[in-house]
């Protein structure tokens, strides 16, 4: 997300760090590079001006012209002001004070807004709740039928009328089910069009009436930019919305939505979506964001993202195999698996500080081919095969090579590396075990 926007932002940081002291001039020459950075992201042109005012009045004051580091008290003010631009900090769901928390969700049709539903409901569920999907959306053909397959898939409750003719009959009878099942929270997918018009307003004014939300949530695609914007300042005049959610944010999407619409509407982003997986979506943090955006990366998120994933017992069970040195190829097939459940290479490049601008380069794109290409190799072997590679000969190697679509020299190599990587974590474990008895007294240090 937002690369061509790091790509500039990453070259203006750079830039600024490289002055001992600010003047006026270069000062001015670093807000042009920002506002070209911005304008080209499909930032709104109002958004802009405002932002920059900001910046400049607090870049040209005395505490950082007289500054010693300048530069980073420029980058530090950029950074502030673009985390102010979109909330400044993370925005929550409203919670009912009687169950059940009512979330409607809003938005033109090929925004993802289905799909939203049943990843915020997948979300909401691992926070320990029982939310109910509410296929309300009777305008689009299969939109029904599309979120009861996808609730089934992620084992959240779904109300589905497929017959039905009338979306408020179908809310009714959602809201009856809450009481009686004790589901919490209910989101309500809701129909939509190809573009705003005054029936679709007509229709969700109505429905908002009868199923009184909490949250109003539009749903919009950030691949579309300021169209995003224009869509989200015509529901959010005629229903009041309460947030957005962000979809396609792992395209190619400029990023002018997202620091664009809090801005204009006045109303924060409170979740992404960054890919098409089930959870992949996100609560959106402004101040991670404008890191991220700088070049600065986003630890948070990554440590959220490895405790999501990460299942402790099988790290500990992995850590005992490599202490007793009897890590297989099979192990291994898990840790790449685990590494594949966090997201591509390139985003979690993305939220490590300094690593940010590898995304898209030829190395990191090779380098997750390379990965993908030994996980296949893994999966053509036999459990005995990926236990002790040390029967693979020539023939099995063949065998191999043929079932994966890769090369006899490529499992070789996979096979090299791994008993390279055995060798070295063996006497790693050696040294650090000698270590522990020396510090124990049983043998003198060396």
């Amino acid at each position: 997300m937002f690369t061509q926007l790091q790509d500039r932002f990453g070259q203006i940081v750079k830039t600024l760090r490289g002055y001992g002291r600010l003047s006026e001039d270069n000062m001015a020459e670093a807000l042009r590079e920002v506002r070209l950075a911005l304008l080209e992201a499909d930032v709104h042109v109002k958004v802009v001006r405002q932002l920059l005012e900001r910046v400049r009045e607090r870049a040209a004051g005395q505490e950082v012209l007289g500054s010693l580091t300048p530069g980073q008290q420029v980058v530090q003010v950029v950074y502030e002001e673009l985390a102010a631009l979109m909330g400044g900090r993370r925005a929550v769901l409203a919670t009912a004070p009687q169950p059940p928390t009512v979330i409607m969700l809003v938005g033109l049709n090929g925004s993802g807004k289905t799909t939203t539903a049943a990843k915020l409901g997948r979300h909401l569920q691992a926070e320990g709740r029982r939310p109910l999907l509410v296929a309300a959306d009777l305008a689009r053909p299969a939109a029904v039928e599309q979120l009861a397959v996808l609730g089934r898939q992620l084992g959240v409750a779904v109300h589905a009328e497929p017959s039905a003719a009338d979306a408020g009959a179908v809310c009714r009878a959602a809201l009856a089910r809450t009481r009686t099942e004790s589901l919490d929270p209910v989101i309500v997918d809701t129909a939509g069009r190809q573009h705003v018009d005054a029936a679709l307003m007509e229709e969700l004014r109505e429905l908002k009436a009868l199923v009184q939300p909490h949250e109003i949530l539009m749903v919009a695609d950030a691949m579309t930019g300021q169209d995003a914007v224009t869509s989200a300042t015509a529901f959010h005049q005629a229903l009041d919305v309460s947030g957005f959610v962000l979809t396609k944010l792992d395209g190619d999407a400029r990023g002018g939505a997202a620091l664009s619409i809090r801005a204009v509407t006045g109303r924060p982003v409170k979740f992404v979506g960054v890919g098409e997986k089930p959870d992949a979506l996100e609560p959106f943090h402004p101040d991670r964001m404008a890191s991220r955006i700088l070049g600065m990366g986003d630890v948070l998120t990554l440590v959220e993202r490895a405790q999501e994933t990460v299942d402790l017992r099988e790290a500990e069970a992995v850590a005992r195999k490599l202490r007793r040195a009897s890590f297989t190829l099979e192990d291994f097939k898990g840790q790449l698996q685990q590494m594949k459940k966090m997201g591509p290479l390139d985003q979690l490049l993305g939220m490590i500080p300094g690593l940010g601008r590898l995304k898209g380069v030829p190395e990191v794109d090779q380098h997750e081919r390379e990965l993908k290409r030994m996980e296949a190799i893994i999966d053509s072997m036999t459990v005995r095969e990926r236990r002790n590679p040390d029967l693979l000969d020539a023939s099995r190697r063949r065998r191999i090579a043929a079932g994966s679509g890769t090369t006899v020299a490529e499992v070789n190599r996979l096979v090299r590396q791994f008993a390279e990587a055995q060798k070295m974590m063996k006497q790693l474990m050696k040294g650090h075990a000698a270590g522990r008895l020396a510090g124990r007294g049983v043998l003198p240090p060396r």
